[in-house]
């Protein structure tokens, strides 16, 4: 390099290149970090926006999984809800209708004497193939015929009142049995008329529930 007053020593000369090359260095490395700079702060809001956009689908798909849970839980309480439970008016036996009823009578022995009291039995079964429930506070009642059963001598509902309600259930198959003693009388409805006695002959005895009756069983009385 040339002065217009002439050449510069060498040692000022190469102080001042030097110093040139060093501000030069300085401002390339001044552009290369700021040219770094925009570059990361470019990548930077990159993955920002990348960051967003997986948050925003990470919530979106939870929203998802909490809404699935959410409509899972109310569809099963109706199904929870429908198991059956233990519920005594659904549990209670149902009535007795006449068609699933038996009766069976017997007599204590097939000759009695005039003047003494016949015994009777009966045998009520249950010949559903479900329990059920009939209200048995009276009992079956007897009921004495002529042998042609033409005529009705006696029933032992005719002179005793009936009993308080009482409900018995009775499993399927189960039997229930009832005795009754007759004074070897005539009786009416109602206890009314006279009670006479019943002379010496054959007759018969059915025993009854209701609509429910047994097949007559005969017997005799004897002088």
């Amino acid at each position: 390099m040339l002065e217009p007053n002439g050449p510069l020593p060498p040692e000022i000369y190469w102080r001042r290149r030097a110093l040139a090359i060093g501000v030069i260095v300085v401002a390339l490395a001044l552009v290369i970090w700021l040219v770094t700079l925009v570059a990361r702060g470019g990548d930077s809001s990159g993955d920002t926006e990348a960051a967003a956009t997986t948050s925003s689908s990470t919530t979106a798909t939870t929203s998802s999984e909490s809404s699935s849970t959410s409509e899972t839980s109310a569809s099963a309480t109706p199904g929870e809800s429908a198991t059956p439970t233990t519920d005594p008016d659904e549990s209670a036996a149902q009535p007795c209708t006449d068609q699933s009823l038996a009766l069976k009578v017997t007599i204590g022995q097939p000759t009695y004497r005039v003047g003494d009291q016949p015994s009777f039995g009966t045998v009520i079964t249950n010949i559903s193939a479900a329990p059920c429930a009939r209200d048995l506070g009276a009992g079956p009642q007897f009921l004495v015929y002529t042998l042609d059963g033409q005529r009705r001598l006696w029933a032992s509902d005719d002179c005793n009142p009936a009993g308080p309600p009482e409900m018995k259930t009775l499993d399927a198959g189960e039997q229930l049995s009832y005795k009754g003693t007759w004074f070897g009388t005539t009786s009416q409805p109602e206890c009314a008329g006279d009670r006479l006695p019943v002379p010496a002959g054959a007759y018969m005895v059915v025993a009854q529930l209701g609509a429910v009756r047994s097949a007559a069983e005969p017997f005799n009385l004897a002088e």
